[in-house]
């Protein structure tokens, strides 16, 4: 037994002595050709360039849902959001889930949380706040912030921080990762950003980079209003001036991240990712690549900037297409760490050998499906949570139903799985094929089929003329579905 014990021992310290530090980051809203890296005509981010220009570019990554909440929590449990109920912005996590916190707790890593969370609230005693996900420390937010945020340390109650809020998350982040170096442990930071989501607001500098924008584009868009919390409408060029300058403050935010890293003897050994957690929002999508944008299943909804830097493994640049998503994070991130994976479906996989070059392709196909949350208006489905430990406390400027604060929900799925269940936009991607389903008001079923090699922005619909692999795809989408409900049921919880 006690050679047994001093073996793992030696296993963990050899995995955690060839494993990095990890910093993984994630802007709110910011779509794929937001950067200048992917030839946006107008949005600066030279920091984001360079660690393209320097690391690994992923041009094929995309955010497993094409809004937030989700995505968010695919990134943290490797698993499609629909399998733990987190179906649109505002629906939570469920305890019982196994996050990448927990994995790289178990590991040995000081793991902290920075900015939005936005899957359940952060305040002390909510089942499903950082703390419950594995995270040791925590500066969080319930949903999005703009200048001079609300957060909440560990738990308590909300404090107005003064500054840019991608500076105060950098800063926040380096002092501890500052404690873990002093504590010689390795640190697993994850910082989500409030920017560039609405409503917007920059700095003067940054303001003054996109003057010339409000003559240009003089149309009238809906967003929030900073002054009122509620929706208002503005010319789109002030509103891109804004975006914009929130997107190079985060740009810049992450070159002091950068710099740091560099100046403490921390970068060869450090893993530094980005992404964003969806596609870009709908007022602010005038350079269009791809079709759609935010909130659509389409390509324009989930293909977001993904990027990675670690010098002592990924020694040369380089640009790949291989498909990867936001939840590979928790298998990669496990098998960097020597950790087993969690003994429930995961939907994401490992991408080690794309770090080292050796993934030509992906061999799983990659699944969309925004759930058909709105058939719950109205119904009285029993609560996953106690409501009172769903009430959000960090108020943000956007109000919604007069209140400054966000709550959450999430609801036990019955055990009878109907057809409704399979229902909202969903798409499969397998190789070059991508199939899109949705349902329309006459009962029938829109199907679109596209060849992403030869027609990236999903433009020409095969339906009629490849039927056969239109069928193939649709029905692994619906098998897949199938593992999804059995998931919601609550049946990977009684292993």
């Amino acid at each position: 037994m006690r050679l047994r014990c001093l073996l793992h021992l030696s296993l963990l310290s050899s995995a955690l002595n060839a494993a990095p530090n990890v910093i993984l980051m994630m802007g709110d809203d910011h779509g794929w050709e937001e950067t200048g890296y992917h030839g946006h005509p107008y949005v600066k981010t030279p920091v984001l360039d360079d660690m393209a220009a320097s690391g690994l570019r992923m041009d094929a990554f995309h955010s497993a849902h094409p809004s937030c909440s989700p995505t968010r929590a695919s990134f943290l449990t490797g698993r499609h959001p629909n399998r733990m109920g987190t179906f649109a912005p505002g629906w939570s996590l469920r305890p019982e889930e196994i996050s990448v916190g927990h994995v790289m707790s178990k590991a040995g890593y000081q793991c902290a949380h920075f900015g939005k969370w936005h899957v359940g609230a952060v305040k002390a005693g909510s089942p499903v706040n950082p703390g419950a996900m594995g995270f040791h420390t925590w500066l969080s937010h319930d949903n999005f912030f703009e200048l001079n945020p609300s957060l909440s340390r560990d738990g308590g109650p909300p404090q107005v921080f003064e500054g840019e809020s991608s500076e105060l998350l950098v800063r926040e982040a380096i002092q501890f990762i500052q404690t873990a170096q002093k504590e010689k442990k390795p640190f697993f930071t994850v910082i989500w950003f409030g920017s560039p989501h609405e409503p917007y607001s920059g700095l003067p500098q940054d303001l003054a980079l996109y003057d010339d924008l409000p003559s240009k584009y003089t149309q009238k868009v809906k967003l929030t209003s900073n002054e009122t919390g509620s929706q208002t409408q503005r010319p789109q060029g002030e509103v891109l001036r804004e975006r914009y300058a929130e997107i190079t403050a985060m740009d810049r935010a992450i070159g002091t991240l950068r710099t740091h890293l560099k100046e403490s003897g921390l970068r060869d050994d450090t893993l530094l990712f980005y992404c964003g957690d969806n596609g870009t929002s709908p007022e602010s999508a005038i350079y269009t690549p791809h079709r759609g944008s935010k909130g659509v299943i389409y390509q324009g909804g989930t293909l977001v900037p993904g990027l990675i830097e670690w010098p002592a493994r990924i020694k040369t640049p380089s640009t790949t297409n291989v498909r990867a998503t936001t939840s590979d994070l928790l298998p990669t991130l496990a098998a960097l760490t020597g950790q087993p994976l969690p003994q429930r479906p995961l939907d994401g996989i490992d991408l080690t050998p794309l770090l080292d070059g050796k993934m030509i392709e992906r061999a799983q196909p990659t699944h969309f499906w925004a759930y058909n949350s709105a058939r719950f208006k109205g119904t009285k489905n029993q609560p996953y949570i106690a409501p009172e430990l769903q009430k959000g406390t960090t108020p943000l400027t956007k109000k919604s139903g007069g209140k400054a604060t966000r709550d959450f929900t999430n609801y036990k799925q019955p055990q009878r799985i109907t057809e409704a269940d399979y229902e909202g936009p969903r798409a499969i991607i397998d190789g070059a094929f991508k199939l899109v389903i949705h349902e329309q008001k006459n009962g029938q079923l829109k199907r679109e089929l596209f060849d992403l090699k030869t027609d990236p922005a999903e433009k020409t619909n095969l339906i009629m003329t490849d039927p056969k692999t239109a069928t193939k795809l649709q029905n692994q989408l619906h098998d897949w579905q199938q593992s999804v409900l059995k998931s919601l049921s609550g049946a990977d919880y009684t292993k």
